[in-house]
């Protein structure tokens, strides 16, 4: 990179036993491309793999990724973990992240009162949550520039 911006550091996989592949193969190429340093764990991840990840990457956001329905159960403790570790990073978490979700706000109300900072569905647009993470990094226009043509 010749610029004078670092790439920003995320953490990318599917929680538990999960095994979709294809979305977070599409968020990988996406942060990519908008100069994100993305660090993939893959699929059927363990929270502690999360975290270990977050801490020797130096990470700034950890996106977590579940579409078998069971992402409550999979996630539940991942903020402790995190804390206990002494990280203070962004947290996402997107998908299909309920068996019978009928009430999105109702699944991000109990995601964000797990403590993560956006909860989106699965047909949501990789460039929106893109555009969320600029945001919530604080990256300037400038740097947000820099980094698509440094990267």
């Amino acid at each position: 990179m010749t610029g004078k911006y670092m790439p920003r550091t995320v953490i990318l996989g599917v929680i538990g036993s999960d095994a979709h592949v294809v979305g977070i193969t599409i968020l990988e190429q996406a942060l990519s491309a908008a100069g994100f340093e993305v660090i993939n764990l893959g699929v059927q991840t363990a929270q502690d793999e999360f975290v270990s990840a977050a801490k020797s990457h130096d990470a700034e956001a950890v996106l977590v990724s579940s579409l078998y329905g069971h992402a409550r159960q999979d996630c539940e403790g991942l903020h402790d973990e995190l804390d206990d570790a002494g990280l203070d990073v962004l947290t996402y978490v997107g998908g299909n992240l309920a068996v019978g979700q009928s009430d999105f706000e109702e699944t991000q109300a109990t995601f964000r009162q797990m403590g993560f900072d956006r909860v989106f569905d699965a047909e949501t647009d990789p460039e929106e949550a893109i555009e969320m993470l600029r945001e919530d990094l604080q990256l300037t226009t400038t740097e947000a520039e820099q980094i698509r043509v440094d990267g």
